[in-house]
Formats: structure tokens, C-alpha cells, sequence
């Protein structure tokens, strides 16, 4: 029946043991993240090491053994880093790296215009520049030349600008054309990407992606940044081996550039896994101390004043470099995270800082457009196996954000395109972005697509990807997209469930539990917040606030009250339901707690991702 039995209540003994609904206010199954042997591994992970019976659910619920637990709760760098050299062309890249610090070589960085790419091209910059090195970061104009590298780029930088050696980072898997046109050209080029990749690879120096098809080295969970990462350790070895750094050149601490690579392993939505949790848990201490002038005007631009958590990089600090690329310039976000001057990083974050109010106030203009256009596909045909939409008044920065909210009201895999015409020859064609949900690989469908001729071009990953398709070739590629996804998104759609660890009351949502739940962190994909049910909870009030969310007041039979908030979720099926439950009558509520500690606060705040009305829900 799709539902929880098993959960254990953390709250006070006299709350009622909460069953699970079978559907929900957003069309979810509330499911125990443990079941069965789950629960013996809980149990003997607990008592294996000494640890409480509730963090050892959550440990069980996310396929840690009891072997991986010391590791699993304190992720180092020693213990996960492997050795550079497993990723194919990583050696061959770090030492055409060392010989052009050696000569002195003018060296040029193309960079992708998101937060991977930012903060890949900044890591890359930053490295050169402490060996003497003045490089150039190239990120393309997201309006004009869209992602990857072209041609024009290639003339400007080697040709114009006299650029030997010109290093991709988060980009350039498939990019053959204008790599090859770099080659012609003169110069080399290496690559360093982790997008997917097809059999063939550009005919250039190197290419380090550890998802290239004959890469084994098992490091395919890692951000563009990640990947940078590692090949400046295998840079700096090179170095070490040729005795560069035995006089007056010192070695740089790489360490300390772990700040970028954690906000950018959690800005693209990477799995928390393996090396990625020791990125993250070092680049947050690294994060803490400040060093990085960028970081810290856009902590002070953000009036970020307290320790900074996963939940500030996805979703404070990370919006504001990214809306630089959406809605003006692409570079600024390279610009400020390779920045050294602390007066000219202040300029460039307050620019990110009004840019992004921008940026929020356009997206809701789209998404409510997009959302309505949405409602009335899926009214006609529940069975939609992708939303595909597009208009030419919205705004390229922002579709791939559209896309993203559709994806989850509508829990389906959704393209949103914006749609250009051509000044000179009056051609139509779309700039999209694609999202996906678990189990239905876009990515792989977009380059389907391609290898079919239906775009113009396109790539991506399994969960998000982007194209460019021509106005006249929409009807093939949306037959295409329906037919090729029909199976697995329906199948998605039926199984879409939230798996919950376990049921509370206000009361039991203390520090304690927060402080408690924070050593199993870093929490994000691939190692998912812990998520609780609040059964048969009043709402106590519930009013629209902001950018469409709903604030509310949770309250259990005993009388205890949490506070709460469901993002964008005003004028939804959730935000319809708390605000007509606001007074009345009690019902199921699902979500999860963390300290919130914005504005000096310190408090615990529920973050409501659904809920069900007891008199409406399948047992």
C-alpha cells in the first residue's frame, strides 16, 4: 500500500505511530527508507558504535555497513582521495600543465557559465597565477555563443590573442568542431569535463573526464571542479618530480582551495559519495575561515554572518554566481572567485547580489506562464511522458530554473526552450533546458536525439541536459522525446515516492535531534537530508510570504509548535492544503528539520515538502 508502517516515533511515547498514506497532496507514496534487515543494520550499527539508535536508521537508510561507518561519519581526504593518475590522460595533461608554467606560456581558460564552471575556472586560474602565470578565463556569453567552446572563441584566443596552450574546463567532451578549428589554429587544447560522452573523443592533447567511455577509474560522481582538482594535485606532483619547487618557487596549499570545489560539488548536484563528502566536509572548514576574497564579499553581499552549510551554497551562494551568467555577464562569477582584490570582489558580488534579484523576479513571470501551459498539457494527456514548452519573450538565463519546478510539480521529465529568430536569414530556433527525474535518463536521450539529426546540438547528464533544436524540427524531436521516454518516465511517475526516517512531534525536533542528525552530513544528493512525517498536526497559521512560499505553525496534540515553510509553494496543491488547513482540522505533514541560522537566528525550522489530508489518502 505504498506505506510506512514501521516508523519509529522520536517524539513523546503519547503521539499516535503513524502508518503512511499512500498519496499525497503532490502525488507522492510515503515509504520507510528501512525496511526488514534495514532495521537489524540499524540496530547493530548502534550498538557496533555506541552510536544512538536513530542516527543508526540513518546511516542504514543510506547503505552505509557498519564497516563504513568511521569513514561515512568523518570523510577525510586521506582516506578517499585516489591516486590522479587513475583518470585516463590526467599525467599527460599535468605535465603539458608543468611545462607551460615552466616556459612561461600565455595560457587561456574556457570556462562553462555556471557554478561548476566558475568555480572550475577560478580553481584552474588560481593555480597558474601562484606559478607565475597570467591566464585568461574565457566563459562564453550564455544569449550570444551558449555552452562549450565555437570558433569565434578559438580565433579570439589563440589567434588574436596569441594563446599556445587553451585548457576546457567543464566543458569540451563534445565540442569537435571548434577544437579542432583550435588545433588548426596552432594551439593545444586540454580538456577537463565530467559530462557524458559518446565513444569518440576531440582530437586534442588530452581529455580528462572520468565518464569518457574507456575511463575505469570509478571517479564519475565528481563535479567539473573535482576533476580540476585532481589534476592540480597530479600538476603539482609533476612539478615536485621535476625539482620546480626546490628554490625560490614555493608549493601552494592546495587545500585551501577546497572552499571552491565544495561550493561547486553542491551547486551541481553531484552525489555526496565517496571523495565528493570529504570535498565537501573539508571545503566547508576551509569555507569557514574566509580566505578567499570572492567567497567573502559574497558572504557579506548575501549577509551570510554564520558558519556556512550545504543549504548556503545550493541555495544562497550559489544562485547569486550563477545569476551572472543568466542574465548578464557570464564571466562574473570566475571573475569573483579568482579575485584577489578585496574592493574589486565587493563591486563584482554586489553586481551578483542585484542581478539575482533580477534573475527572481523574471523566473516568476516565466514559471507562472510555463506552470499554467503545463497544467493544461497534463490535463490533457496525464499519460505525458516529457512537458515540452517554449515561447520567445523568456529569457534563455532562466529556463533551465523553469524547467527544474516543473519537473518537480509535475514529477516527469521537462524541456523549456526559448525561442530566437535569426536577424539575417529569419530562421527560428530554441535554446532549451531539459530536466529529468530518478530513473529516466534525458541525457542520454538528448544525445539521441542529436545522433538521430533532430538538433542542432545538445548534451548533458542522465538527470539534466541542454540543446539547441531548430523551430521546424519540434514536432520530430517532441514524437522523439515521448516515444524514446514514454516507458521509463511512466514508470518513474507510479514509483515516485518520499522516503521518510521516521515520524516526530515538535517537541522531539530540538538542537539535540538537529546536532545529532548534522554528523551523518553532509546532506544532498546521493546522501538525502533525513526526512521525517509530523502525523495528524494542526496548522496553527499559514500565510503567503515572499517569492510564493508558505510560512506556517505546526502543532501536535501535546500543544508543542514548530515553525515552517514550504517553498514556492503558493498557488500549488500544497500550499492550497496548509492554507485551508490553517485553524482546522489536523493533517499528515512531511518534511525536514535543520537549524536555521540566517540573520543571526538560531532556531529549528521544519522545511514542509508535503503533506495529505487524513480523509483523502489510501491506506
Amino acid at each position: 500500500m505504498g506505506a510506512a508502517e514501521k516508523l519509529t516515533d522520536t517524539g513523546p511515547a503519547d503521539s499516535e505511530p503513524f502508518l503512511g498514506v499512500a498519496n499525497s497532496v503532490r502525488g507522492f507514496q510515503w515509504r520507510e527508507r528501512i525496511s526488514g534487515h534495514g532495521h537489524a543494520l540499524a540496530s547493530a550499527i548502534a550498538q557496533n558504535h555506541g552510536l544512538p539508535e536513530l542516527l543508526g536508521r540513518v546511516l542504514a537508510g543510506r547503505g552505509v555497513t557498519s564497516d563504513d561507518v568511521p569513514v561515512f561519519l568523518d570523510p577525510t581526504l586521506k582516506e578517499l582521495m585516489p591516486d590522479p593518475s587513475e583518470m585516463r590522460d590526467t599525467d599527460k595533461a599535468a605535465a603539458r600543465i608543468a611545462d607551460a608554467i615552466e616556459k612561461g606560456e600565455k595560457v587561456a581558460i574556457f570556462g562553462d557559465y555556471d557554478v561548476d564552471g566558475a568555480c572550475s575556472s577560478a580553481l584552474m586560474a588560481r593555480f597558474l597565477s601562484r606559478h607565475g602565470l597570467k591566464p585568461r578565463i574565457y566563459i562564453p556569453d550564455r544569449l550570444s555563443e551558449g555552452y562549450g567552446p565555437n570558433p569565434t572563441a578559438m580565433e579570439t584566443l589563440i589567434k588574436d590573442e596569441g594563446h599556445s596552450l587553451v585548457i576546457t574546463v567543464d566543458c569540451g567532451t563534445t565540442s569537435f568542431d571548434p577544437l579542432a578549428h583550435a588545433k588548426k589554429l596552432g594551439a593545444e587544447v586540454i580538456v577537463i569535463d565530467h559530462h557524458q560522452s559518446d565513444d569518440t573523443l576531440p582530437d586534442v592533447h588530452s581529455v580528462i573526464n572520468p565518464n569518457r567511455q574507456d575511463d575505469i577509474s570509478g571517479q564519475g560522481h565528481l563535479c567539473a571542479a573535482g576533476v580540476v582538482f585532481l589534476v592540480l594535485v597530479a600538476t603539482a606532483r609533476e612539478l615536485r618530480g621535476r625539482k620546480y619547487y626546490a628554490g625560490d618557487n614555493k608549493e601552494p596549499p592546495l587545500i585551501g582551495e577546497l572552499d571552491l570545489v565544495a561550493l561547486a560539488t553542491v551547486c551541481d548536484v553531484v552525489p555526496l559519495e565517496g571523495l565528493n563528502r570529504a570535498y565537501v566536509t573539508k571545503g566547508l572548514q576551509v569555507m569557514r575561515q574566509r580566505h578567499n576574497a570572492g567567497l567573502r564579499a559574497l558572504f557579506d553581499a548575501a549577509g551570510l554572518d554564520s558558519a556556512p552549510t550545504p543549504y548556503h551554497l545550493g541555495y544562497i551562494l550559489g544562485p547569486r554566481i550563477n545569476a551572472g551568467g543568466r542574465i548578464g555577464d557570464s564571466g562574473l562569477g570566475a571573475r569573483l572567485l579568482s579575485q584577489a582584490n578585496p574592493r574589486e570582489a565587493h563591486k563584482i558580488a554586489e553586481t551578483l547580489d542585484r542581478l539575482n534579484r533580477e534573475r527572481k523576479s523574471i523566473e516568476t513571470q516565466t514559471l507562472e506562464q510555463a506552470m499554467a501551459e503545463a497544467e493544461h498539457a497534463v490535463d490533457e494527456d496525464p499519460d505525458l511522458p516529457i512537458i515540452v514548452l517554449g515561447a520567445e519573450d523568456w529569457h534563455k538565463g532562466i529556463v533551465g530554473l523553469v524547467s527544474s519546478r516543473l519537473t518537480d510539480r509535475f514529477q516527469r521529465p521537462s524541456c523549456v526552450l526559448s525561442w530566437t529568430r535569426d536577424a539575417a536569414s529569419g530562421a527560428i530556433s530554441g535554446t532549451g533546458s531539459l530536466r529529468s527525474v530518478a530513473g529516466v535518463d534525458i541525457g542520454g536521450a538528448v544525445r539521441g536525439a542529436v545522433a538521430e539529426g533532430l538538433l542542432i546540438k545538445g548534451g548533458g547528464h542522465a538527470m539534466a541536459a541542454g540543446l539547441t533544436v531548430a523551430q521546424d524540427k519540434l514536432p520530430e524531436l517532441k514524437a522523439y522525446l515521448a516515444k524514446r521516454l514514454a516507458d521509463t518516465a511512466t514508470a518513474a511517475r507510479e514509483a515516485a515516492s518520499l522516503e521518510v526516517d521516521g515520524a516526530l512531534t515538535p517537541s522531539a525536533a530540538n538542537d539535540e535531534l538537529v546536532t545529532l542528525l548534522d554528523r551523518a552530513g553532509p546532506y544532498g544528493q546521493g546522501n538525502p537530508q533525513p526526512r521525517f512525517v509530523f502525523p495528524s498536526h494542526r496548522v496553527r497559521f499559514a500565510k503567503i510570504v515572499g517569492e510564493a512560499h508558505v510560512r506556517a505553525v505546526v502543532e501536535a496534540g501535546d500543544g508543542s509548535r514548530l515553525d515552517a515553510i514550504a517553498f514556492r509553494a503558493a498557488g500549488q496543491p500544497l500550499g492550497d492544503l496548509l492554507m485551508a488547513a490553517n485553524g482546522g482540522m489536523p493533517i499528515h505533514i512531511c518534511g525536514t528539520v535543520r537549524r536555521d541560522t540566517w540573520g543571526g537566528r538560531n532556531k529549528i525550522e521544519l522545511t514542509i515538502e508535503d503533506a495529505a489530508d487524513p480523509r483523502k489518502i489510501a491506506r
